[in-house]
């Protein structure tokens, strides 16, 4: 069976939902195929919350892709009558003295400041004293100054995937899900997409596979792309539970020390009492193979999450582990995005990596790609995150 399409979306996690459902949305026949039953908790686009921030401290040519995205997601909730987006402020921590590499900036709080200055996001700089009797559930343990937006908060991921595309559905889009690509081929004015149940012809496709992205990529591109596990923690508060609610608790970055791995970042309690307070950090030790990661979380693992980020810091936050999630990042060279196309004539393009912090972009990547493969005016400039800024260079997006 051979199926036809303006687009052919590979991959409906949070970049390739959003691409499917602007591509519907613009009129294109859209095609969105999927090796598992989105949304699900098997790549890189789960775990309930995911922040959101405006000053994007890892560059400010991001900033113009989050605000387009938060535009995009309170379009989505006005049609849908859905939550999506809960702005309850954002904290981020970081002594004058801690440097390091985070997300590819040496300056994490400096930068995030700068790229809201510069940008004119509301925002307030608060010294140490200032953070203690606004937030006294977090303890600090140096001289942290803290940056503070308002506008900032959190995403449901799973709710953002599963609403896009069923408004994708309703545009006309066709979705196949538990189907896996097997081969990608240009041919001519086309690209031709075989699977293990069909074949598939379309004017241009769309990568947004995840972790699994690299299987279809030239090796120029592919080669500088890792894939690493991380673990998510959901702990039990021990006190002052009332004092966890999005009211009351932003979501916040807490940087404490030089190393990539010196953070974590958490969310308040959401929808349940007796929740627990989502917490996580980051770990660039071994890249993976995603068909091969260890999806079991050790006890070990959580143990030491706790006492080496959050004993000492959320003294609320007890060590009884409610549940715990493994998740992938895919991560380019200095933390960038790398959204452009995959072969000469154009005819497939491609979004990865996400470099861990592509959530809160998603919406507004989807539509870029979406207008870009329907050679309509851009939305935002891609030629920032062309392959050619990779080690060697790449295919620019033209």
């Amino acid at each position: 069976m051979t199926s036809a399409s303006d687009i052919l979306v590979i991959g409906l996690g949070a970049v390739g939902s959003s691409t499917l459902y602007q591509a519907a949305k613009l009129g294109a026949r859209a095609i969105g195929i999927d090796r598992f039953h989105p949304p699900h908790d098997l790549g890189s686009s789960h775990g309930e919350t995911r922040i959101t921030r405006q000053a994007i401290g890892e560059g400010r040519e991001y900033v113009p892709l989050v605000l387009r995205s938060n535009q995009i997601w309170e379009e989505l909730e006005a049609a849908t009558g859905r939550s999506l987006l809960t702005r309850n402020g954002a904290l981020i921590l970081q002594s004058p003295h801690t440097v390091g590499d985070h997300h590819g900036s040496t300056s994490f709080l400096g930068d995030t400041i700068g790229a809201a200055q510069a940008n004119r996001i509301a925002h307030e700089v608060l010294s140490t004293a200032e953070i203690g009797r606004r937030y006294p559930q977090f303890r600090l343990e140096d001289d942290e100054t803290g940056y503070f937006e308002p506008g900032a908060g959190f995403l449901r991921p799973e709710a953002c995937i599963e609403t896009q595309l069923a408004q994708a559905a309703a545009r006309g889009a066709d979705i196949r899900t538990g189907e896996s690509v097997t081969n990608i081929d240009v041919a001519g004015q086309s690209v031709d997409v075989t699977t293990d149940r069909a074949t598939y012809s379309a004017g241009r496709a769309i990568l947004a596979a995840g972790p699994w992205v690299g299987n279809f990529l030239p090796v120029h591109i592919a080669q500088h792309l890792r894939v690493y596990r991380q673990v998510l923690t959901w702990f039990a508060l021990a006190s002052n539970s009332e004092a966890y609610t999005p009211q009351r608790f932003p979501v916040f970055i807490w940087i404490t020390g030089n190393r990539p791995s010196d953070m974590f970042y958490g969310f308040p309690t959401i929808d349940v009492a007796g929740h627990g307070i989502k917490t996580a950090t980051e770990r660039y030790d071994d890249a993976i193979d995603p068909d091969q990661v260890d999806r079991n979380v050790s006890d070990d693992e959580i143990a030491s999450l706790h006492a080496n980020y959050i004993a000492s810091r959320l003294p609320d936050v007890s060590a009884r582990c409610l549940r715990a999630a493994t998740c992938m990042y895919t991560v380019a060279p200095v933390a960038r995005f790398v959204l452009d196309q995959a072969d000469e004539e154009g005819r497939v393009l491609f979004a990865s990596a996400c470099s861990g912090h592509g959530f809160k972009h998603s919406a507004a990547v989807g539509e870029a790609l979406a207008r870009r493969a329907l050679h309509l005016p851009d939305a935002v400039n891609l030629a920032l995150f062309s392959a050619s800024c990779l080690p060697g260079g790449g295919p620019t997006a033209a």
